[in-house]
C-alpha cells in the first residue's frame, strides 16, 4: 500500500481505498483500477494524494486492468456496464421496432371501421419488450421519412419509454405491459382530428388549438370498450395533458385525479416530441430537452416520476462518446448524480465540466448503431 501523489499515479494502479471529492462525494471505490481518464479525473477534482496497491504487486493482473475498462463511476455508486450488444440482438430489436411501428400505423388507420386489433398489437408490444435492454433513450434516434408517420413513431417510442419507467418508479410486472399500452395509445384520438389542423407545419388559430385538444377526449371514447387493456391505459389517452396543479387539460383536474400512467405518459411524450426530428422542425438536443423537462416538475409534471426519469436515462457510462453544441467530440468521464445532464468530458485529454461551462452542452449521444 502506496500514498502516492496523484501526479506519480500510473495506469493500471489499483486503488487501496475509496476516493472522494473534496466535498464529500464519492468519486473511486476501492480496488478500482485506475485507466488513464481516471488520472484527469482525480486531477480535475483536485484530488492531491490516493493509497495504492502498484501494478507489479500481489493480485493485480492483465485480466483486472482489461475488466475494469467494463466498469464507470457515477458520483454516488459503481455501475456496472452492459455486456456489449451483438449485431444480431441489436437488429433483432430494429426489426420488432419497425414492425411495431407498421402494425400501430395500420390498427390507427383501421380503428373506425374495424376496431383495434388489440391481441395483434399485444403480441407484437410483447415481442418488442423483449428485447427492452437493447433500448437506450437517449441515443436511439429513428429516422423519420415524412411528418405523417411521426406520431406512429412516437407511439412506439412512448410505450418502450412508458415500460421502462413504470420498472424504474418500482410498479408492479402487471402494469408494465399495460404502461406500454398507455404510451402506445395515449395520441390514438387524434386519427378524429382533421389533418389539415394535425399536420399544420405553422401555429395553430385559436379555434384550432381547440379541435387538437379534443383528441384527449376521442382517444377515451374510442379506448372505451377495448378489451385486453385496464382503465389506466384509457385515462392516459384522456389526461396526458394534465398538469398537476390543474393547468391542464381537458378537465384541468390536480395530481391526485390524474392516473400514474398518465404522468408517465405526459414525462416521456414531451421528451420524445421535442427529440423527434420533424420535416419543419430538427429535433432539440435531449439532455436541454431534460433540463426543460426538470423545470417543468415545479408545478406541471409529477417531480419524483421526472427525477426517476432523468436519473435513469442519464446513466451512461464512462467512455460514452458525445457531441457537445460546439460540434467538439469527446467522452463522458464522470456525472454527477445532483445534475446529470451536465457530466464532465474529456476532450482531446481536456476536461470540461459542463455544470460550470453553461454556454455548452451535450447535443447528442454519438452512437450510430443505435440509429434506425
Amino acid at each position: 500500500m502506496y500514498n502516492v501523489s496523484v501526479l506519480n499515479v500510473k495506469p493500471g494502479s489499483k486503488l487501496t481505498k475509496d476516493v472522494f471529492t473534496p466535498l464529500g462525494a464519492l468519486l473511486f471505490h476501492k480496488e478500482t483500477i485506475l485507466l488513464a481518464r481516471d488520472l484527469d479525473i482525480l486531477r480535475a477534482f483536485l484530488v492531491d494524494y490516493v493509497e495504492i496497491q502498484e501494478v507489479g504487486d500481489k493480485g493485480i493482473q492483465a485480466k483486472d486492468i482489461l475488466a475494469n475498462k467494463d466498469t464507470t463511476l457515477t458520483a454516488d455508486k459503481l455501475v456496472v456496464n452492459a455486456p456489449s450488444i451483438s449485431e444480431n440482438e441489436r437488429s433483432s430489436f430494429v426489426k420488432e421496432y419497425e414492425r411495431m411501428v407498421n402494425l400501430t400505423k395500420n390498427g390507427y388507420s383501421s380503428v373506425l371501421a374495424a376496431g383495434i386489433p388489440i391481441y395483434e398489437i399485444r403480441n407484437q408490444l410483447e415481442r418488442m419488450v423483449s428485447h427492452i435492454k437493447e433500448y437506450h433513450i437517449l441515443s436511439f434516434t429513428p429516422c423519420i421519412l415524412n411528418d405523417y408517420d411521426y406520431i406512429y413513431h412516437n407511439a412506439v417510442l412512448c410505450a418502450l419509454s412508458s415500460y421502462k419507467l413504470a420498472q424504474w418508479c418500482g410498479l408492479p410486472q402487471k402494469d408494465w405491459l399495460q404502461a406500454a399500452f398507455a404510451g402506445l395509445f395515449h395520441d390514438i384520438g387524434k386519427i378524429k382530428v382533421d389533418p389539415a389542423v394535425l399536420y399544420k407545419p405553422s401555429t395553430l388559430t385559436t379555434d384550432e388549438i381547440k379541435e387538437m385538444r379534443q383528441h384527449t377526449k376521442y382517444g377515451y371514447q374510442i379506448l372505451k370498450n377495448v378489451t385486453g387493456i385496464n382503465e389506466g391505459v384509457r385515462l392516459s389517452a384522456l389526461q396526458h395533458h394534465e398538469k398537476v396543479d390543474g393547468t391542464g387539460y381537458p378537465m384541468n383536474v390536480e395530481s391526485s385525479k390524474i392516473h400514474i400512467y398518465a404522468k408517465m405518459v405526459g414525462i416521456v411524450d414531451i421528451f420524445h416530441a421535442m427529440t423527434l426530428n420533424k420535416v419543419y422542425r430538427l429535433g432539440q438536443s435531449p439532455y436541454l430537452v431534460l433540463e426543460q423537462i426538470h423545470a417543468e416538475s415545479f408545478g406541471k409534471l409529477d417531480p419524483e416520476l421526472v427525477q426517476v426519469f432523468i436519473k435513469r436515462v442519464t446513466e451512461f457510462h464512462n467512455g460514452t462518446v458525445v457531441r457537445l453544441s460546439s460540434d467538439q467530440i469527446g467522452e463522458i468521464v464522470f456525472s454527477n448524480s445532483n445534475n446529470p445532464t451536465r457530466p464532465m468530458v474529456s476532450i482531446n485529454g481536456d476536461i470540461i465540466n459542463l455544470e460550470q461551462s453553461r454556454h455548452l452542452y451535450i447535443e447528442e449521444i454519438v452512437d450510430t448503431d443505435g440509429q434506425l
